[in-house]
């Protein structure tokens, strides 16, 4: 790779393992909680997340939640619990499969409606993890990586629902990298990484672009180069660094709280900055 492109690369920085944690444990102790819940689907990002928030706070203030539909079974629920078990952390499992069909059968969503099932499975984990942290007095930690928020590959209210989300300014290459360094077993870094929303699903099919080249346009586009300077840095043809600045234009309603229009002094999401 000539040395332009390869300058045009996010990259893993040992001093951002602290910076999270501190996040963490900031956050955890200025809420006033008691502990932190999150998911663990055996993924790369819950995987790095519940580790992180393990070093933060302690395995005893976390629990892991497992929200798989039908029996307990598969690679992915085994890299999940074997990594709790790992941590010390407390997984609990929940078969959603019933909650999803009754939404199904009650607001009508035909089978082959693939986006609108999986966006209630996507709320239905949320909702789950929020009845524990109500019950508990826990946090919920999100799991969303910086190029999933830029792209707006997330379900709003779904498994974009959270309090906080400590590896959200972290692009995926770079979560893949901190979590090797953190000892996330290698079964679970080199995973096709997908949302597990239907079958044969994965993220970098429904992207349209593998993780590798989509972080380093991203990160062209965070730099403010034009088009053609992001195309020839990263040897990415010119046509898909068009096609990802238009994803992150057409998705920036989802990273923002619902939008009010002003009639007061100082208005949230506006001028009201906190």
């Amino acid at each position: 790779m000539p040395a332009a492109m390869a300058a045009l690369q996010p990259r893993f920085r040992e001093e951002q393992v602290g910076i999270v944690t501190s996040f963490i444990r900031h956050h955890l102790e200025d809420s006033g909680a008691r502990g932190i819940v999150l998911g663990m689907s055996g993924g790369v990002d819950s995987s790095l997340v519940a580790k992180l928030c393990v070093d933060a706070a302690g395995a005893d203030k976390v629990v892991g939640v497992w929200s798989g539909e039908g029996p307990v079974k598969g690679p992915d629920y085994a890299d999940a619990r074997d990594w709790a078990k790992a941590l010390g952390v407390e997984l609990r499992r929940y078969d959603i499969a019933p909650l999803v069909a009754a939404f199904q059968k009650t607001l009508r969503i035909r089978t082959d409606e693939r986006t609108a099932l999986g966006n209630v499975k996507a709320r239905v984990r949320m909702i789950l993890l929020y009845a524990i942290a109500n019950r508990e007095q826990r946090i919920v930690m999100g799991t969303g990586n910086k190029s999933e928020l830029a792209c707006g590959y997330f379900t709003v209210f779904g498994d974009g629902g959270a309090d906080f989300l400590p590896i959200g300014d972290l692009y995926k290459t770079q979560v893949r990298e901190m979590a090797a360094s953190l000892g996330v077993p290698k079964r679970i870094l080199e995973k096709v990484p997908t949302a597990g929303l239907w079958p044969g699903q994965t993220d970098e099919d429904e992207l349209g672009i593998r993780y590798e080249d989509l972080d380093r346009v991203l990160l062209g586009i965070e730099l403010r180069l034009s088009p053609e300077d992001v195309a020839s840095r990263t040897g990415v043809d010119l046509a898909t660094v068009h096609r990802v600045e238009a994803i992150v234009a057409r998705s920036v309603h989802k990273r923002k709280t619902p939008l009010i229009p002003k009639v007061g002094i100082r208005t949230f999401g506006l001028d009201w900055r906190e």
